[in-house]
């Protein structure tokens, strides 16, 4: 009875085609819809993690300013002066479970190579931030802690700034204009690509931090501290003595405000997490509500297949058919419905994910969760909105059934 009660569902479905296209076409569009915006969210979520990853492993970051303030306006990051070189030299020696620590400052300067000019960040910081932020050298080298004792006037270009002075000729040995000053190219990083916020991380300049902060900025103070430490299991640990550091290193009274800030990125990433996978959810909700749109239509067709069989169903229930047997019969024929549907509908998902990904440039995740998650969400659709139109065939009276015209 099962079987031939699958057999039968096809055989309506055949018979009327463009009714039953109709049908699925609620199921087919929602469940094409979920796995198409999970899809998309996953991806999001998957390229905030690699952008806050880039940035390095197990990382601290201190920047100059408190993170809240009592009263009054609070002064843009990086703009207090609150932390020098020699705090990033104290945290080095003094706390335990630290690898590398990377004090820098920044600026935007005009770069100068014959007749091309760029416009970038120019960045000046230590040989260690190769270690910190996983940088690599696609051609010539990186300089050295005696370029930074020297003040040296070498520059390594990021691979945005080097295509655009350079074109497809190597830089390294050439001679380019940071501002009015000169300095020497000596090597060219290996592009890194778009951060999650969509900023160019290939379009900088780094410099010896000595030379940026005499003959570049012309500040005494640094505008951040990069610290790595060397597990995550340390990581804590090592945040709460860089405060402990910093605060009596800054004489700081026992109930002043932080001057600085110190931000762990593992909870920065675990923020991003929630937030990433809270917006999955929305965009998987939003789309699931055409599922529920599809259930309805199912419903409607159901109940017009009943009214159209009621005679057949008579029929059935003369020769022997039972309250389960009818029942089973419509409730199989929604299922078909709704399986069917849900199939289509993860095909046309999955290519929809693909083709976002290739033409709107933008990462997708196709979840085998979000997929098994749609298609048993159809089904389940199938199976409540069959439910009332198969009872309502199982419970005819046989002699009404065989009356009706």
């Amino acid at each position: 009875m099962f079987w031939e009660s699958i057999v039968i569902a096809f055989e309506g479905l055949r018979a009327n085609k463009l009714r039953s296209a109709l049908t699925m076409l609620g199921i087919i569009i929602g469940v094409g819809a979920v796995v198409t915006l999970v899809s998309l969210g996953l991806g999001v979520q998957q390229k905030v993690q690699n952008s806050i990853a880039s940035l390095g492993s197990n990382l601290v970051v201190i920047m100059p300013g408190a993170s809240k303030s009592a009263g009054g306006v609070r002064s843009e990051a990086g703009s207090n002066i609150t932390l020098s070189k020699q705090d990033a030299q104290a945290i080095s020696k003094n706390i335990n479970g630290v690898l590398n620590v990377v004090p820098s400052v920044s600026g935007t300067f005009q770069i100068i190579y014959g007749g091309q000019n760029w416009n970038t960040s120019v960045q000046g910081t230590t040989p260690e931030v190769l270690n910190i932020r996983d940088y690599k050298i696609s051609e010539g080298t990186f300089f050295s802690s005696a370029d930074d004792e020297s003040r040296g006037r070498v520059a390594v270009l990021g691979h945005t700034v080097a295509v655009g002075l350079f074109g497809n000729s190597s830089p390294v040995g050439q001679t380019i204009r940071i501002g009015k000053a000169p300095f020497r190219v000596i090597g060219v990083l290996a592009s890194k690509g778009q951060s999650t916020m969509g900023q160019d991380q290939d379009d900088m300049i780094l410099v010896p931090l000595s030379t940026a902060q005499d003959r570049l900025i012309g500040q005494t103070y640094i505008n951040s501290i990069m610290v790595q430490a060397e597990s995550e299991q340390v990581l804590e640990k090592v945040q709460e003595d860089i405060t402990t550091l910093l605060r009596t290193r800054h004489h700081l009274a026992a109930k002043a405000d932080d001057d600085f800030t110190v931000r762990n990125l593992s909870a920065i990433m675990e923020t991003m997490k929630e937030t990433t996978g809270t917006l999955t959810l929305f965009l998987g909700g939003v789309a699931a509500i055409s599922l529920l749109v599809g259930g309805i239509g199912i419903m409607n067709i159901m109940l017009v297949s009943v009214t159209e069989r009621t005679r057949e169903i008579g029929i059935r229930k003369a020769l022997g058919a039972t309250y389960k047997n009818i029942l089973l019969q419509f409730l199989i024929e929604a299922i078909v419905v709704s399986v069917t549907g849900g199939l289509v509908g993860i095909l046309i998902g999955v290519s929809g994910a693909y083709a976002i990904s290739r033409m709107a440039s933008l990462d997708t995740v196709v979840s085998t969760m979000a997929i098994l998650g749609a298609f048993g969400i159809s089904v389940l659709i199938g199976l409540f909105f069959g439910i009332y139109p198969a009872r309502k065939a199982a419970l005819l009276d046989p002699i009404d059934a065989l009356r009706y015209e």
